[in-house]
């Protein structure tokens, strides 16, 4: 509850913001309180006052079910603009508090919730906002209630023993049984005129001073929100105490009085007294017990304390410990669903007393048979049955028309008003039974009396039961009950005896003897009958209380409960059904792990966990602690997929923020236990990282870590470690500096002993965390904690006799990089790749890592960039320097290793600490580690199969060669890495930075860098030229003048024929091959272009296209075919709608195809791009207007990398130009002075095929000649060339029918 002393604006918007969210997302909620602002409306306000608050309400309710944000905020501000201009009452303040909750105003939402206080003070508290009176209000309100009591205490005082039997203290036995509630009239008969019409004024007074005091602390926390800078202190304003007198008495509240010292026995402010609201007299008629009522009256009556005890002569005459229902007599079963009506002697043989008297336990009259709770609400239908409000009115929002209990059909759904007779007949029961309970069906559902009510419930009836109860605290009557417990075939006698046996343990020191009886098999037995027969919820309590205090203390009494597998099974169902306490005896019984786990304790465990255990029996053990033990047990022992699942449960259940207060514990295995199962819920999701890295207290546990074992140190280093692994880096160092200035002793001494004393496998994550927390600093020249860890990370890497400790060192090493994902995982291999040029596996791995959280931001905000770059660079300078580099000899030792989870992360480590060389200043470390891992990176760079793997030990190798020294170590493997960059060199830029730095100023480097080799050649003549061919995955395909088409493969130097087919009728002029699918386009001149399928067994052709023409230089793409036909223009073809004729006006040559452009190369040299999209037509390259028009052809044309490559003869001095593909202007020239006749393009190279016979390799940097091609067997000119997907081989077609291949060496 909230305080005069500690209410802040916080609380305030927090009570506020909680309400608002309650009714906006209940429409339901939302729906019956605007019918109550409807109701309470002036019958006499006109329509045009109602309209704008109804279009106001209706504007709302469209702003909270549209998704269209534009929408929602004109609705709202429309709104907003309508109530303000209104009147202001109770209905608008209500509604603009629900506008600005939407508009995310939340002070101005708490303003108008506290306005509608203001001025409906009435309706807020007990209607609308009932629970925001009870958290602001309430505590606030302890004077008038005392001031309350005191005044009615005088009043009552002037009734005589005589007249009013209830003051009267030698009542009869059967007139003080507080289970029996006598008719109000006669008490009110006892009363004379003017104390009756007092009592009437004091609660006219009460109510006025309740109103008046909600104002004025509505307004003393409107001040509060008002004062956003908190310049001034507002103190609490003056209780104001009224009577209708005019008497007035103010009393000023305590700042520190705590509201644990009160308890307020009222609901929503009202206290409801025994009078009917504009009752003017009373009517006082003595009625006896013989006499009825003409008429059944409009109240329940209760049955007469002689029948009462009757019917308990009758319970002691049943058999013990049969189940409730047996013990009943047919037709004497107790039902809440029977009548409520009766006349005042009707014997009710449906009622019967609790076990233990029905002392403390609500008349059944009072309880409402759905909710089975004392009534707040209730309300009589016409069938004369009595409800709580709210049960009935979702009884019928369900749609049902009948009495729940009659079934009779009910003529209106309007609930009627208010049943007050029999409301403040329950308001004087509980006033005569302060210490009651409601009457509950089942335990679970049961509540305890908070402390704050407690004081209060004492000052309304000092004469309470319980505090006059007079217990016998001899030893006999307490050895006399633990006989009742064993021997007594009576229940009720049984129970009766357990609560007496629990208040002498909690009032008395019981001697040994008493203790050492209470714990032998008999008694326990007795008390497990207990737990499976009886219903009542006290006794459970005290039953378990007992067990757990006996099994505490005696190790025979757990012995005792775990010899019966149904015994422990009792228990444990009795904890899942809400009995908390018996959490604290399965604790006790120390069951194993794998009995737990199938027992499917969690959820019960995590409700006890969430629970409030301030009303919970004083126990050896508070339930919660017991609860995290069990919980960390089953997560701490279980298999993983166990542990997995149980994890996400308690994920699921949003139970973190309940585990983080487990370590503020008192005991100390709580906090650990905590730590233990925070660090799962990290593990399994790292989105709960950030959330108990910012709210979770560390000193706890970093003050029991010097008595804590060596396990749960480990598992708190653990926990400490991980939460430092968050994606932010200034984040991660805010939590350092918590973790090294928290607690009573010195964090990093602490680590250090430890670190010193641990065994081998924990010394790595120990020593990992003592890093980071030295480092918080710029690195000092020396530093104790320093070198020792890093002494204990070498050690262990170097140690094989202990893989564990190995693997988890490297893996340390790996995460001091410093940059994690979302999900707490390293991503020093994702950066590292970044930095070796292969961006895109680096946002893959990113992508990955961070899935399912909010967002990837690769671009970086730039001072968490700042952090880490410069934590890197910190991290990495301290590593590198420690003896002169003697990590890098560590690191060189694992990657020999052949266990790939040594192996791998080694070279990770050693791939980071060798690329940050290149940034760190140069004090000889470089050639420490070049002599340690040169040579292994080379290995790896020649031998890895992997490209990630290649492009890390690239990147090494990448700090060596900045050198004369490491340039000078590489030259033996020269050109083994030559190759190697040439190969990665499309993956990565810096393969290509790479070679141009080790050729550079070396011209045989140059030609080594392209350096081609014949691997063979095959004679195919007798199918005449070789006029196409193409390359796709590892087969060669060829097609001949003579309509053959070839499948070959290369293995080795070796080209083998596999299939040679021929469907086509004349020469097969084109092959096409798109890089996506499975197909093979031919065309041909016999005028048809097949489509086949590309398979383990060869081609099939699937299709054949009549093209009506010619067909030269086909291109594909997706359904559109695109070739030149025998006469002028280019011929569009779709596969689905016909062919048409495009740049008709031009012979054109060659064509070329990218991105849905076709590029044309005209025979008058001129050059045209054509949009086959919108058929747009634009020229790169005017032509030549000769005679004859055919002088200068364009021989070839290729587009690559957005630039268009022309061949055509060398008249104007360059045979092939390159343009833009973006603006058409030239960008370069070849000076080949070679007849080109066909032409392929590479990433780095330019192929001429010459008519001569040779090629020329040009480089496309530099635009010079690096090599020419000759083949010594032919003469042909080369009439077609293709390169493989990976750019190594070069396949060329002559015109001789030689075909012949090259490789890149």
């Amino acid at each position: 509850m909230t305080t005069a002393a500690d209410a802040t604006p916080v609380e305030v918007l927090q009570h506020a913001t909680s309400f608002a969210s309650e009714v906006l997302s209940q429409p339901d909620l939302r729906s019956r309180l605007l019918s109550v602002f409807r109701s309470r409306l002036s019958p006499s306000a006109s329509t045009a006052s109602l309209k704008p608050l109804n279009l106001a309400a209706e504007t709302l309710e469209n702003a909270i079910s549209t998704n269209n944000t534009s929408i929602r905020s004109s609705s709202l501000r429309f709104a907003e603009k309508l109530l303000l201009s209104h009147k202001e009452n109770a209905f608008s303040s209500f509604l603009l508090c629900l506008i600005y909750s939407l508009c995310d105003l939340p002070r101005n939402a708490a303003a108008s919730l506290l306005e509608l206080f203001c001025l409906d003070p009435l309706l807020a508290r007990s209607e609308v906002a009932p629970g925001v009176f009870e958290e602001l209000f309430l505590v606030h309100l302890v004077p008038v209630l005392e001031w309350f009591n005191e005044r009615r205490s005088k009043v009552l005082s002037l009734t005589g023993p005589s007249s009013f039997p209830l003051n009267d203290a030698n009542y009869d036995d059967a007139s003080c049984d507080l289970s029996v509630v006598l008719p109000y009239n006669k008490v009110l008969s006892k009363m004379s005129g003017d104390q009756a019409r007092k009592l009437k004024e004091l609660e006219d007074d009460y109510e006025n001073a309740i109103n008046e005091n909600c104002k004025v602390f509505a307004n003393y926390f409107k001040d509060m929100l008002l004062q956003k800078d908190g310049s001034r202190s507002i103190s609490p304003p003056e209780v104001v105490l009224e009577n209708s007198s005019g008497y007035e008495r103010t009393e000023k509240m305590e700042e520190g009085t705590s509201s644990e010292s009160w308890e307020i026995g009222v609901k929503n402010g009202r206290y409801n007294p025994i009078w009917a609201e504009g009752e003017k007299s009373i009517e006082c008629n003595i009625l006896s017990r013989s006499s009825k009522p003409k008429s059944p009256p409009s109240y329940p009556q209760r049955v007469s304390a002689d029948i009462l005890r009757e019917d308990e002569e009758e319970n002691r005459r049943m058999p013990l410990f049969e189940p409730v229902e047996k013990q009943r007599p047919e037709g004497k079963q107790s039902s809440v669903t029977e009548s409520n009506s009766g006349t005042p002697d009707q014997v009710m043989t449906n009622y019967k007393n609790p076990p233990v008297g029905g002392k403390h336990t609500a008349p059944k009259d009072f309880v409402c048979p759905i909710t089975s709770n004392l009534f707040h609400d209730p309300v009589t239908l016409e069938t004369g049955q009595t409800y709580e409000r709210r049960a009935i009115q979702e009884w019928i929002d369900r749609g049902n028309l009948t009495c729940p209990i009659t079934r009779q059909k009910l003529h209106s759904t309007q609930l009627p008003k208010t049943n007050y007779v029999l409301k403040r007949l329950i308001a004087s029961w509980q006033e005569l039974n302060p210490g009651s309970l409601p009457s509950h069906s089942e335990y679970s559902t049961s509540q305890e009396i908070p402390p704050f009510q407690k004081a209060i419930t004492a000052l309304t009836s000092p004469n309470s039961v319980i505090s006059q109860a007079n217990i016998d605290g001899s030893v006999g009557q307490l050895k006399n009950d633990i006989n009742k417990l064993c021997m007594s075939d009576i229940l009720e006698e049984s129970e009766m005896a357990v609560l007496r046996i629990e208040q002498f343990w909690q009032e008395a020191n019981l001697e040994a003897e008493i203790q050492s009886k209470l714990t032998k098999p008999p008694v326990v037995n007795g008390f497990v009958e207990i737990l499976f027969n009886s219903v009542d919820p006290r006794v459970l309590k005290a039953t378990v209380f007992l067990l757990c205090e006996l099994g505490s203390r005696e190790k025979s009494v757990i012995h005792t409960l775990t010899q019966v597998d149904s015994d422990v099974d009792a228990i444990v169902s009795l904890f899942k059904k809400g009995l908390l306490e018996a959490v604290v005896l399965i604790y006790l019984l120390r069951l194993s792990t794998n009995s737990l786990v199938a027992m499917d304790l969690v959820d019960a465990i995590l409700t006890a966990i969430r629970a409030n255990n301030d009303g919970v029996l004083n126990m050896c053990i508070k339930p919660r602690t017991a609860a995290m033990l069990l919980l960390a047990q089953i997560l701490g022992s279980s298999e993983e997929a166990v542990c997995t699942s149980i994890t996400s449960m308690v994920l699921s259940a949003r139970a973190v923020d309940d585990v983080m207060k487990s370590l503020e514990a008192e005991w100390a295995e709580e906090r650990i236990a905590a730590v233990s199962t925070l660090l799962k819920c990290m593990q399994e999701d790292g989105k709960c990282r950030n959330r108990i890295a910012n709210e979770a207290e560390l000193a706890p546990i970093l003050e029991c870590f010097a008595a804590a074992s060596d396990v749960e140190r480990l598992e708190i280093v653990h926990f400490l470690s991980e939460l430092i692994r968050s994606n932010r880096r200034t984040f991660n160092k805010q939590v350092l500096h918590v973790i090294k200035d928290e607690g009573a002793f010195s964090t990093m001494h602490t680590l250090l002993s430890y670190l010193q004393t641990a065994p081998h496998d924990q010394c790595p994550v120990v020593a990992g965390l003592l890093l980071h927390l030295d480092l918080l600093a710029e690195p000092r020249k020396m530093s104790i904690y320093r070198e020792e860890a890093i002494d204990a990370l070498i050690s262990c890497l170097r140690n094989t006799d202990f893989p564990a400790a190995q693997i988890s060192a490297a893996e340390t090493l790996v995460a001091l990089q410093g940059r994690f994902s979302a999900s707490g995982k390293p991503l020093n291999r994702a950066f590292l790749l970044k930095h070796a040029g292969l961006d895109k596996r680096f946002r893959t791995i990113v992508r990955m890592e961070q899935f399912g959280s909010a967002s990837v931001d690769f671009d970086e905000n730039r001072d968490e960039e700042k952090a880490a770059n410069e934590w890197e660079r910190k991290m990495a300078y301290a590593l590198v320097s420690h003896e002169f580099g003697l990590l890098f000899e560590a690191l060189a030792d694992g990657l020999k290793s052949r266990y790939a989870e040594l192996c791998s992360p080694c070279f990770i480590s050693a791939t980071w600490l060798t690329h940050m060389l290149s940034v760190l200043p140069d004090t000889g470390i470089r050639g420490a580690a070049r002599v340690c891992l040169l040579r292994r990176f080379v290995s790896i760079f020649k031998s890895a199969r992997d490209v990630e793997d290649r492009a890390l030990s690239m990147l090494a190798l990448n700090s060596f060669i900045q050198d004369s020294e490491g340039l000078r170590d590489l030259t033996p493997s020269m050109k083994d890495v030559l190759k190697g960059l040439r190969e990665l060199k499309k993956y990565s830029p810096l393969a290509f930075e790479m070679l141009k730095v080790l050729s550079e100023g070396n011209e045989s480097s140059v030609h080594d860098m392209w350096n081609h080799k014949e691997i063979t050649q095959v004679d195919c003549g007798s199918n005449g030229e070789v006029l196409s061919i193409v390359c796709f995955g590892d087969k060669i395909f060829s097609g001949h003048s003579d309509g053959t088409i070839k499948v070959w493969t290369g293995k080795g130097t070796i080209l083998r024929l596999i299939q040679e087919v021929r469907e086509h009728t004349k020469g097969v002029t084109s092959l096409v091959a798109p890089q996506s699918g499975d197909r093979l386009h031919s065309g041909s001149l016999d005028k048809t272009i097949r489509v086949w399928s590309i398979g383990n067994d060869g081609l099939q052709c699937l299709q054949v296209h009549d093209m009506k023409d010619h067909v030269q230089s086909l291109v594909v793409s997706g359904s559109t075919a695109c070739f030149i036909p025998q006469g002028a223009g280019v011929k569009v073809h779709s596969w689905n709608k016909g062919s048409k004729l495009l740049n008709a006006n031009k012979h054109v040559k060659c064509l070329s195809l990218a991105h849905g452009r076709l590029y044309c190369g005209s025979y008058d040299n001129s050059i045209q791009e054509i949009d086959l999209a919108s058929g747009t037509l634009s020229n790169i390259q005017s032509g030549s207007r000769k005679l004859l028009g055919k002088s200068n052809p364009i021989q070839a044309l290729e587009v690559h990398d957005g630039l268009i490559y022309s061949a055509s003869h060398s008249l104007d001095g360059a045979a092939v130009k390159i343009w833009s593909g973006s603006n058409y202007g030239m960008v370069g020239t070849l000076g080949t002075t070679g007849d080109v006749r066909a032409m392929a393009v590479s990433t780095e190279l330019v192929y001429l095929g010459c008519k001569g016979g040779g090629v020329e390799v040009w480089c496309k940097e530099k635009n010079n000649r690096v090599e020419t091609l000759h083949c010594s067997a032919t003469n042909g000119k080369v009439q077609c060339m293709a390169i493989d997907d990976d750019e190594e081989i070069l396949v060329i077609g002559t015109s001789d029918g030689k075909i012949q291949a090259w490789g890149l060496t």
